[in-house]
Formats: C-alpha cells, sequence, structure tokens
C-alpha cells in the first residue's frame, strides 16, 4: 500500500479507537491539522474504501475501518507504548492491596477493566475462570444493539469451555485476534497472554480496542506478578 494512505488510514482508526465514531474527512483535517484538503481526504478515502480497509457507514458519510483495516493496523501501523508513571503507580497499588496471588491477579485483571473500558478475562492455574468489566465492555457504542449483546451473553455461557480449548495453548507474548480470529465473537477483538504461573489473561473488547494500550497493560501485569 501506498505510505500516504497507510498514513491516513492510521490516523483514521486511532481516531475511531477513541471515539468509537466514524470518522469524516473534514473532521480528520481539522483535528489532525492535516496538511491536505478534505477533499483529498474523501479521495483518499475512496482508495482506501475500495481496498478494503475502511467501509462507510449507512448512517453518515464517515467510514470506519474494517476486520482489515484493523489487522494492517496492529502488524504494521500500531506504535508500541508503554505504561506511563501514573498508570504503574496504579497497577502496583491495586495490586498491593490484595493478599494472596489470585486475589493480586483478580485485582490486577479489575485495574486492566477499568482502565480499558473493556472486559478481562482471567483462567487461573487453579482452572478457576473470573471475569471483569462486562459492564464496561457493553457500554460500548458497538453492543447498543441489544441482539449483539444476548448474543455475546449466549458466548460468555458457554465461556468456560471456550477457556480450556483457549488455555491448551501458551501465549508467550500478547497476542492480537480480530474479527473472525476471536474466539469471543466476530464483532470483538482479543489480547491474551500467559503469565508466569500458567495463569491465562484475556482482554476482550470491541474491534476498536486500543491494542496498543491493552499489550501494554498485559506486560506490565505480566512483569509485576512475577
Amino acid at each position: 500500500m501506498d505510505e500516504r494512505l497507510k498514513k491516513l488510514l492510521a490516523v483514521a482508526i486511532e481516531d475511531v479507537i477513541q471515539t468509537g465514531n466514524p470518522v469524516g474527512s473534514q473532521h480528520l483535517v481539522e483535528e489532525y491539522e492535516l496538511e491536505m484538503s478534505s477533499a483529498t481526504v474523501r479521495n483518499w478515502f475512496a482508495e482506501l474504501e475500495e481496498q478494503g480497509y475502511l467501509a462507510q457507514t449507512h448512517t453518515s458519510s464517515g467510514r470506519l475501518p474494517t476486520e482489515k483495516g484493523y489487522k494492517l493496523y496492529v502488524e504494521e501501523l500500531m506504535h508500541k507504548r508503554t505504561l506511563n508513571k501514573r498508570e504503574l503507580q496504579d497497577l502496583e497499588k491495586a495490586i498491593d492491596i490484595a493478599e494472596t496471588d489470585d486475589q493480586k491477579s483478580k485485582a490486577a485483571a479489575k485495574f486492566a477493566a477499568e482502565s480499558m473500558g473493556n472486559a478481562v478475562v482471567l483462567g487461573l492455574h487453579t482452572a478457576d475462570t473470573y471475569y471483569t468489566g462486562l459492564s464496561q465492555l457493553f457500554a460500548q457504542p458497538e453492543f447498543g444493539d441489544w441482539s449483539r449483546v444476548v448474543n455475546f451473553s449466549g458466548i460468555l455461557d458457554q465461556l468456560d469451555d471456550m477457556l480450556q480449548a483457549i488455555r491448551q495453548k501458551t501465549f508467550m507474548d500478547p497476542t492480537i485476534m480480530i474479527g473472525r480470529e476471536c474466539p469471543f465473537g466476530s464483532i470483538c477483538g482479543s489480547v491474551m497472554l500467559t503469565l508466569d504461573d500458567g495463569t491465562f489473561l484475556g482482554f476482550l473488547g470491541p474491534m476498536r480496542m486500543d491494542y496498543a494500550k491493552a499489550c501494554a497493560l498485559m506486560l506490565a501485569i505480566k512483569q509485576r506478578l512475577k
């Protein structure tokens, strides 16, 4: 793909990740002070749409990234990040309050869910399953359609069976699964990691999840639960 299109796609996806709204050409030019006209952005949007990386919504002239677009973003365009000092302090505070190893893992999961605004699934080394953040997840605009929530709730009913299958694998590094690759549903995105004690940690959110922040949180949690 042309570098100019890659840069525009990255800006568009990062805006959607933050707002949850379809992105328009005029908004992008004004918000990010792009050195191009909105007409040029619209033309480039059309190219990205033709290549399958963006899709135009039915309700507005804005675009949303497709599954293909998000995959390209995480594979080539996403900048890695680390937690800032305040985030690290808050994580350590949440963990330090807990006493047992399992309680520390649950406290870290709860902190991550609140920080991400998504759900976190924890498969403890004792084979117990713990999940938190479902209310934040269902508050995301993607799950405003109740039929989707009902369908997703059905998936959660099978969570233990799904986790048993997932935990047969070891995720040494944060592993991103988007759309049809995501075991929790094709409208979702997930990030998975196996901690040093064998605990499975999974972040679950809409496809527009902030994957860079999710990976940073996972690595920080793994480091502090050693």
